[in-house]
């Protein structure tokens, strides 16, 4: 393609060399730097993509997007953005083909519930004959293709990659978690969303590497609002009017709340022989009950975004109840099959916060005992050790702290981390430095009620040791204990 094609949508100006000429390739990585290629230099955290210039030139590419002047041969065309991470974006758009406008494209952004609410939303779509895509944190979905994630959102280039691939395969939708990161370094530039929802916002992702404040990371969030057409929010949460501040969209909204536009009402809890699950009835805009195989009130949350979402496609209420009914998400809240008397679930929970949110949840099912089994990873906060283990001891029945990814510590020195804080509560715990002896341990010692949650690994199928990673799937370890037959039934 004609390099000005490339660059049509931007605000640029050219400091030196042709803008007519033919391109091979766009690239943002030095590696893959060839003849006929353009280079989009970008300022990272860690390296700076402009200290690269001369480097791709020598190995033939046309022309650099730049942020500043760079010295490279005067044959070289340099463009000069004010911003090169959302020149790749608008690049990488219009490189495969604006294949946005080929998809209606729905975006999710939230610090909780981003994963489910997706995975939910294709389940319903794909059984009313709209075959849809995915892209977030476990791994981005094409027709029959799964690519493992890095990151929940991709970079620019690889969304519009995958958009391209999904326009290919026959999809007429895509839906995928927009993370705060990512509207920040306009991975999800280039292109306006068809639908953008907001789940819910509690402090999290700030710090030195991510955002520098609250208002900050709240501020990220709201940018999908000016960049989607139709809007949908969790009427319920604190920091909607911030969130709101600035939209372009259209709002439509849901919640417990009897402004908002879906609500629920009558919700109740339900364990069938167990199996935990909730219930409710739907009013508003949308009039049906609605029962799902998910604990807690998140999970009726997550439901709403999912129904106020596909009621824009013209779903019937029997292919929504039917989807939401089946619908199981690895790594989220999984509960797996293990014996009728008492109840395994696979969690993500990493960090206080979360782990604080699932226990409270199951609680409310009033379990005979809650047992929590979690470890920390390494080379990662001390202080989350400290929390975790304080939120563990102060609600479940039994902690048992393991090991998660150690990465380059000692295990034993990150689970005496999490024990001082499991000692700064009254609850009883154990410590059992293998993962798979710690499940072992759960499931042969559960007693008739009992509720046990596999907390932190949630969807991941490895154990990272000292750079490497072995495999280890919670799903498999639980699996060998049911084989062995060592449990009440």
């Amino acid at each position: 393609m004609k390099l000005l094609e490339l660059i049509e949508d931007m605000e640029y100006e050219c400091l030196q060399g042709s803008l007519d000429k033919e391109i091979t390739s766009l690239i943002y990585d030095s590696r893959k730097a060839e003849a006929g290629a353009v280079f989009v230099c970008i300022s990272g955290a860690v390296r700076d993509g402009h200290d690269f210039a001369k480097e791709v030139a020598e190995k033939g590419c046309t022309a650099l997007i730049v942020e500043k002047k760079v010295d490279v041969p005067e044959d070289v065309t340099l463009i000069c953005v004010k911003d090169s991470r959302l020149a790749l974006a608008q690049a990488s758009a219009a490189y495969f083909g604006h294949p946005a406008e080929k998809l209606t494209t729905i975006g999710i952004t939230g610090t909780k519930g981003k994963t489910t609410a997706t995975y939910m939303v294709r389940s319903i779509l794909e059984a009313s004959g709209i075959k849809t895509g995915l892209i977030g944190t476990i791994e981005t979905i094409i027709g029959d293709e799964k690519i493992p994630s890095a990151n929940t959102t991709p970079e620019s280039y690889l969304v519009q990659e995958y958009f391209s691939k999904m326009v290919d395969a026959g999809c007429q939708c895509v839906v995928m978690e927009v993370s705060s990161q990512g509207l920040m370094l306009h991975r999800v530039g280039g292109f306006i969303f068809d639908y953008g929802i907001f789940t819910n916002l509690e402090p999290d992702h700030i710090g030195p590497n991510e955002h520098s404040s609250l208002e900050d990371y709240i501020h990220c969030k709201s940018l999908l609002f000016r960049q989607c057409r139709q809007g949908i929010f969790n009427a319920d949460d604190s920091h909607l009017d911030k969130i709101l501040e600035g939209h372009t969209c259209k709002v439509e909204t849901y919640g417990f709340g009897e402004n908002a536009d879906i609500r629920a009402e009558d919700v109740h809890l339900f364990d069938k022989g167990g199996r935990l699950g909730v219930a409710y009835h739907m009013s508003g805009l949308m009039d049906m009950d609605v029962e799902i195989d998910i604990p807690g009130k998140f999970s009726v949350y997550n439901s709403m975004t999912a129904i106020s979402i596909c009621r824009h496609f013209g779903v019937k209420k029997e292919t929504i109840l039917n989807s939401l009914s089946s619908i199981r998400v690895k790594g989220r809240v999984e509960l797996v099959p293990v014996s009728s008397k008492f109840t395994v679930m696979i969690d993500y929970a990493h960090n206080a916060m979360s782990l604080n949110s699932l226990l409270t949840t199951l609680k409310e099912y009033n379990p005979k005992r809650l047992v929590c089994l979690f470890g920390c990873g390494g080379n990662r906060s001390v202080d989350r050790r400290f929390e975790m283990g304080e939120v563990s001891s102060k609600l479940a029945d039994l902690t048992i702290v393991t090991s998660d990814n150690p990465r380059n510590e000692e295990p034993q020195a990150i689970i005496d981390d999490i024990v001082t804080g499991v000692k700064r509560a009254d609850g009883k715990y154990i410590t059992i430095i293998d993962r798979a002896e710690a499940i072992r341990y759960a499931i042969e010692n559960a007693e008739e009620g009992d509720v046990i949650v596999l907390a932190g690994k949630g969807h991941e199928d490895y154990q990272e040791i000292k750079g490497v990673k072995h495999h280890m799937d919670e799903r498999e370890l639980v699996a060998d204990v049911v084989k062995d037959g060592n449990f009440i039934k």
